[in-house]
């Protein structure tokens, strides 16, 4: 059995992808050519270690949640049809409202914000405690500012967005705070053709 990594993908592939994800033969191709060169073991898939080599993942405070992001609850690898699904994420928004399936592109706000919702819901319950939301903005921020102070954001943030009153934030509450926010163009990422 030869390398995958190695492999080229075939034409109905390729289609499937396009259709998929929305990017197009010549982003699909460069994308391809960066994962084979991410994947260091030449297995058709990449680890956690793989992506934790990419210098912008290591610098970043949400590093692991991201590298998290990629990686299928219960995996310990990706492989390319997982990765580019993800990447498909940060595809600026275009006049095309659905995917080649009918159903929500990968890139519409709705799924930019599940998206970055999962980066704050830890455990994956759907919503996000005081204890998650701290745990990353500690992430983010680190010691730059006192427990104390992280504490107060946190409330402040809670008690803003939490409308049911259960004190966490569900993923409704979460899309209601941020519906002035242009995450389209916040969570958008220009791929080269």
């Amino acid at each position: 059995m030869g390398s995958q990594a190695s492999m080229l993908l075939r034409n109905e592939e390729l289609e499937a992808i396009k259709k998929e994800t929305g990017f197009s033969h010549s982003q699909i191709a460069r994308l391809y050519k960066r994962f084979t060169t991410l994947d260091k073991e030449e297995n058709g898939t990449l680890s956690r270690e793989d992506f934790q080599r990419i210098p912008e993942l290591a610098i970043n405070p949400l590093g692991d949640r991201i590298i998290s992001a990629f990686i299928p609850d219960g995996e310990d690898q990706v492989n390319f049809r997982g990765f580019i699904r993800i990447l498909a994420h940060f595809r600026p928004i275009d006049a095309k409202s659905k995917d080649g399936n009918g159903s929500e592109p990968l890139n519409s706000r709705i799924n930019k914000l599940r998206f970055a919702f999962q980066l704050y819901d830890l455990d994956k319950d759907d919503k996000i405690s005081r204890s998650e939301l701290l745990q990353v903005l500690h992430m983010m921020v680190g010691v730059n500012i006192p427990d104390e102070q992280l504490g107060v954001i946190a409330d402040r943030t809670i008690q803003e967005a939490d409308q049911d009153g259960d004190g966490a934030i569900s993923f409704t509450e979460f899309v209601k705070v941020l519906e002035k926010v242009q995450i389209e163009q916040k969570m958008s990422i220009q791929f080269l053709d």
